[in-house]
């Protein structure tokens, strides 16, 4: 990642992402020590005064699948907080020359960034009943899923740079099968921790250089 801006942009999107798992974490650690007392009382055991510290051991891997799920809405509200800066340097090293686009206001990224981490949380949060019902093909049915969704979305934020939302909107209608299989490559790596944190930079990047080969290709 030779320009400067990619490494800014990534450098902020892990803080962000390491942000909202740690706070998380102390969520979580802070719920298991509330809920178990300090000693407990077992049949034939006695007194018990190490299953807190076996439950917060206990918590370590439940993170690590958390830093899973938690990633997806991550990803997908860091495309309108981030997609405009990455895709400005993406445009500027490899499609030199083309008009300046509309810069994004503060406002309207975080009403977006909102409005998409909502929507794929609560997605991913009806999706938990089929991951535990499926288990087996619940890395599949999280690619699928969350393909189509983060496809959608990061598409249609490098596409609403130059267009308006209707054409935006029929563009992505037209390369729907290339758009889900570019989310889905995308999610993927979603599914490994500490690699995923790097996930979101790099999609925006990729959607942005998607995008201009359906410009490109509709335009011939």
């Amino acid at each position: 990642m030779p320009d400067p801006r990619f490494r800014r942009v990534v450098r902020r999107g892990v803080g962000l992402s390491l942000l909202l798992l740690a706070a998380t974490a102390g969520a979580l650690l802070w719920l298991l020590a509330w809920a178990l007392p300090d000693v407990v009382t077992l049949p034939w055991l006695g007194p018990v005064a190490w299953l807190d510290s076996l439950a917060s051991w206990a918590a370590v891997p439940v993170l690590l699948v958390l830093s899973v799920l938690l990633m997806v809405p991550v990803a997908s509200a860091m495309t309108s907080l981030f997609l405009d800066e990455v895709a400005e340097a993406v445009e500027d090293r490899h499609y030199p020359g083309l008009p300046r686009v509309r810069p994004q206001g503060w406002g309207e990224a975080l009403r977006e960034a909102g409005s998409a981490f909502g929507v794929v949380l609560l997605a991913n949060a009806l999706a938990l009943v089929a991951y535990l019902l499926l288990a087996p093909l619940a890395p599949l049915i999280f690619v699928i899923l969350n393909g189509y969704l983060l496809g959608r979305e990061y598409f249609l934020v490098a596409a609403l740079r130059r267009h308006d939302r209707a054409e935006a909107k029929r563009l992505l209608r037209a390369n729907l099968g290339r758009v889900w299989l570019s989310g889905a490559l995308m999610a993927l790596p979603l599914l490994i921790p500490v690699v995923n944190l790097l996930v979101p930079t790099l999609g925006a990047a990729a959607f942005t250089h998607l995008y201009h080969r359906v410009r490109r290709a509709q335009s011939a």
